[in-house]
């Protein structure tokens, strides 16, 4: 644990040169202008608490209060809008030191030392501090986001914020020296606090706006090597190790492949398929039962994913050609979105795709978390005493992984021509796009969205790469957005070959017309989705193909106009 937190300290320190934290800098800045010496202190200590407590149990506070971490992030906004004004105000800098002395009651009214109101300010920038997080923060994030905060995490995380408080308090003080032995500085004082006032105000408006998101993709478009390296302190083998144990993970080779191994490694013992919620398929499977003997490949999925659906035909292919050779193929469906959650469209989907190898319903994610799984979709090859001896995540590598299946149940090695061809896409595409706010990255600031009701929405601009606008009557929820009126619009500018969007109809069924480049999508382009009349028939919840354009793989602007009482989750795309 002390490796952990000495390196976490060490991250925090270099984390205020990362990309993702000069948006805030200039707050950091303005510190040195205010009044009260013990202002700089007053940041530092807001800011440790604040990023350290949020950090942890951010989670934990929007499930059990149903506030969204947007709303806090405004509310961290509007509190660097009202510092930025005193600034601009003295009157209202004389107003707010009096109240936090009343508040505080720590020193009398006339004396301005500055803490208090430094330590909201700090509070706020805790709030908006989003590093460019390495593997130690990013393991204790991930724990805090299945509810599992320890007294480990807690130092950790401490630790990395007192890092980072260091650089901080030099800025702010070093930023007070050169006011103090700078006599033109001195003389301009007011002119200078005025100016960070309006610095402030400014750098405010940007993070409402998410400018300083734009900000930070632009500093790594025009500098892509900047802040490279920075994480590199951490990637050490006692950190990786420590990282581990910190995870659960008790054996140092847990979902490492097996040709990284040596001979006299123990390989570690897959966890029990104990906690799903329904089995399809099979009756409840378990390793110390009627799995014994038996060369076992857990596969974690869910219906609607297409890097999932594309591994479909080789797991179908393994299941036919080996189950009678001993294999078993175990599909862990935990779910994406609520609807995937329904036992009656996990069926339907199996049914749709040809999956007939036994599946549990990991809807409450218990099996995904005994398996400190973090993917879709994920490969763990079991041999015949239980213990894991291959991993692989994402697509690809479906030679090398029915070349361990057949290692595993005694076969020799595949011939060239025995594997279902590898359609994983090679070519940049588009990634991953949510639609609801939850995850949503690409709408265009014309589309600031209204949470949880009615809106009408007018993009009107040119969309930007990988954006989205909506035009027409919208309700966009935390997983999707609904059409609520006949003929609103999804526009997306996409780089791929195929484009897929997971939709679900909120009534009997409804209808998507499908426009390329402002135009109606051409025939060639056409999918099996596609009815005769050019219309996309949306009469269940599952991925749509909206279109394939072959060879004409490209960059193009998409448009879909919807039928009221639709609703759309995400797209994905293929090259």
């Amino acid at each position: 644990m002390a490796i952990l937190i000495f390196f976490a300290f060490l991250a925090g320190i270099v984390t205020i040169l990362s990309p993702c934290i000069l948006p805030v800098l200039p707050i950091v800045l303005a510190g040195s202008v205010g009044e009260g010496k013990k202002r700089p202190l007053g940041i530092v200590a807001g800011f440790v608490l604040s990023f350290t407590f949020f950090t942890l149990f951010l989670t934990i506070l929007i499930s059990r209060l149903g506030v969204s971490a947007d709303a806090l992030r405004n509310v961290a906004v509007v509190v660097i809008l009202f510092f930025g004004a005193s600034l601009l105000l003295p009157q209202l800098q004389v107003w707010l030191e009096k109240l936090f002395s009343r508040f505080s009651q720590l020193a009398p009214r006339e004396q301005k030392d500055g803490f208090g109101g430094g330590f909201l300010l700090g509070i706020s920038l805790g709030l908006l501090w989003t590093p460019c997080v390495g593997p130690i923060l990013a393991s204790v994030i991930s724990l805090a986001l299945i509810g599992s905060v320890t007294s480990t995490a807690l130092l950790i995380t401490l630790a990395y914020a007192l890092g980072t408080g260091l650089p901080m308090l030099a800025i702010t003080y070093g930023g007070r020296r050169l006011l103090d032995k700078t006599p033109w500085i001195t003389k301009n004082l007011k002119r200078i606090q005025q100016l960070f006032g309006v610095v402030m105000i400014l750098t405010a408006l940007a993070i409402y706006l998410q400018w300083d998101r734009r900000f930070q993709t632009w500093i790594l478009t025009v500098f892509p090597n900047y802040g490279v390296g920075l994480t590199q302190l951490e990637n050490i083998d006692a950190v990786k190790a420590r990282l581990q144990r910190l995870n659960g993970v008790t054996d140092e080779d847990m979902g490492r492949p097996l040709f990284e191994m040596k001979e006299e490694k123990v390989y570690p013992v897959a966890p029990e398929l104990a906690g799903g919620t329904q089995w399809i398929n099979s009756v409840p499977l378990r390793f110390d039962d009627n799995l014994q003997g038996k060369v076992v490949l857990v596969d974690f999925w869910t219906y609607s994913c297409i890097n999932c659906i594309r591994t479909f035909p080789h797991l179908i292919s393994w299941y036919e050609k080996y189950q009678d050779q001993g294999l078993v193929i175990v599909g862990v469906h935990s779910p994406e979105f609520e609807f995937e959650k329904s036992q009656a469209n996990v069926m339907a989907a199996m049914e749709d795709y040809g999956i007939t190898y036994p599946v549990v319903m990991d809807n409450d994610f218990r099996i995904w978390r005994a398996y400190h799984n973090r993917y879709w979709p994920a490969h763990y090859l079991v041999d015949k005493e239980g213990r894991i001896r291959y991993t692989h995540f994402g697509e690809g590598k479906y030679e090398e992984t029915e070349n361990k299946i057949r290692e595993l149940l005694g076969e020799e090695a595949l011939p060239a021509n025995g594997v279902v061809a590898d359609t994983t896409p090679t070519r940049p595409q588009t990634p991953e796009t949510y639609l609801g706010y939850t995850r949503a990255a690409a709408y265009t600031l014309e589309n600031r969205l209204s949470r949880n009701q009615v809106a009408e929405y007018d993009f009107t601009a040119s969309l930007p790469a990988d954006a989205v606008g909506l035009k027409g009557n919208w309700l966009v929820s935390e997983e999707y957005i609904s059409a609520q009126a006949t003929g609103a619009s999804v526009s997306l500018n996409f780089l791929a070959q195929t484009v897929h969007l997971v939709l679900a109809p909120e009534g009997s069924e409804g209808k998507i017309e499908v426009l390329l480049d402002g135009r109606p999508l051409p025939r060639q382009y056409w999918t099996d989705d596609i009815n005769e009349s050019g219309f996309i028939l949306v009469d269940e919840s599952r991925k749509y193909d909206i279109l394939d354009l072959g060879g004409d793989y490209g960059r193009h602007t998409l448009e879909l106009k919807f039928d009221a009482g639709v609703a759309a989750y995400a797209f994905t795309f293929g090259s």
